[in-house]
């Protein structure tokens, strides 16, 4: 059976899948490399690793304050055009950073305006590039066509990395920043071949005024996308956060240092390419797979805490790593084809949000679980809270759907008809 008949590959059958598949990863690998490029570039010039987080706090705060009103504008506007303008910019904003680069400014400033402007374009155009994204499959294939997506955001971002790594001592920031903005025009050009014919449009919202406060009362008036949206960021703040733990237990209770640290990193790497590769092998993407991936990812994220060398603490981020992947399609697949094509815009929105939100708020607060109680205690937290929000979903979702817990996860039995074919 050839790649493209089988079902984990089902996706890569229509060609305009196939041009944004390509695009997709040569840009995501594009985009760690400027992540790593403005990072280093950050703290040669501040000395501080708090001047690196300030830059992406620049990126992600317009998310939370601009993000219904991009989704707004992609349920309204036709999305082809909005991407290959977010596209311009973001090409734009990259020449930027490396004409900064390369004139050897000093001052951080010009660098925090560009991560402010990089993030505006984010929250303004990234919900239309999720409408796109689910425009060039038919609905049937959605959900396989956003877990081949998670393969190849993280295969881009461990080649990005390791390009990035490798070309930096060469051709410095600036040269990282510039080959950036080349990737941009690869997706401008990848989406002027696709063939209009095959385009899936999705429906659009109608012209009116308070499409952001009727996509706030859809959300709120939805009782299990909030369930939805709850669970997700707890496992997002909580949960998925593993960059703060793994470097806490490296340089704490397994004594591993940033040799350590790196390879927890390359290990985590992979089992989210893992993970890709086992949600796009599934049909379905249901509630009961959602809610089984999280139980299982948070029991073994407590289990980690325990794990006393670096080998076994290594082998438990393997499956953390692959079902967290697992719950963000699912999630993300959930919430869009359960919701109306008028507002999948604002729904894609008010994902982003929550995750921004989510990791906002995660970061600190295992860090200072960490600080104060160890990475052990930390990670034992974390998993805790997991599976705690994993039942408590659970128990909502069956009563939402008037069935008893014991029906709602009995094998062969649905949820719920109206959410499981969502």
């Amino acid at each position: 059976m050839s790649p493209r008949s089988a079902p984990t590959f089902r996706a890569l059958r229509h060609h305009n899948y196939r041009l944004w598949a390509g695009a997709d990863v040569i840009s995501v690998t594009g985009t760690w490399m400027q992540v790593l490029g403005v990072n280093w570039l950050v703290l040669s010039l501040t000395g501080s690793a708090a001047g690196v987080g300030l830059s992406l706090v620049m990126q992600a705060l317009p998310t939370l304050l601009l993000g219904m009103w991009g989704g707004a504008l992609a349920d309204r506007l036709p999305t082809r055009p909005v991407v290959i303008a977010a596209q311009l910019a973001q090409a734009a904003l990259a020449a930027a950073l490396a004409v900064i680069a390369f004139t050897d400014v000093r001052s951080v400033l010009p660098i925090y305006g560009v991560a402010l402007a990089g993030g505006v374009v984010t929250a303004l155009g990234g919900p239309a590039l999720g409408r796109f994204g689910a425009e060039v499959v038919p609905p049937r294939d959605l959900q396989n066509a956003m877990a081949l997506g998670s393969v190849l955001n993280s295969a881009g971002r461990i080649l990005g990395m390791s390009l990035a790594g490798a070309l930096l001592p060469v051709i410095g920031d600036g040269g990282l920043f510039t080959i950036n903005a080349a990737t941009f025009f690869v997706v401008i050009a990848a989406v002027t071949a696709m063939r209009r014919r095959e385009f899936h449009v999705l429906a659009a919202a109608e012209r009116q005024s308070g499409a952001v406060r009727d996509g706030l009362r859809y959300v709120l008036r939805t009782p299990w996308l909030l369930v939805l949206l709850g669970l997700w960021f707890v496992s997002g703040s909580l949960g998925r956060n593993f960059q703060v733990t793994m470097a806490a237990m490296s340089a704490g209770p397994l004594g591993a240092g940033a040799a350590g640290y790196g390879l927890l990193s390359t290990v985590f790497a992979v089992g989210t390419v893992l993970g890709g590769f086992l949600a796009a092998s599934r049909p379905n993407l249901t509630f009961r797979l959602l809610l089984t991936v999280t139980f299982a990812t948070g029991l073994t994220q407590a289990v980690s805490g325990l794990m006393p060398s670096l080998w076994t603490f290594g082998a438990a981020m393997l499956p953390i790593a692959a079902g967290a992947v697992v719950l963000d399609t699912a999630v993300s697949a959930r919430a869009q084809l359960g919701s109306p094509e008028p507002m999948r815009g604002r729904v894609i929105a008010t994902l982003s949000i929550v995750s921004s939100g989510a990791g906002a708020f995660g970061g600190p607060l295992l860090g200072g679980f960490s600080d104060a109680l160890g990475p052990r205690a930390a990670l034992e937290i974390g998993g805790v809270a997991c599976v705690a929000a994993a039942l408590l979903a659970t128990v909502t979702l069956a009563r939402l759907s008037g069935r008893t817990v014991a029906q709602a996860v009995r094998p062969g039995r649905r949820l719920e008809p109206a959410l499981e074919s969502a």
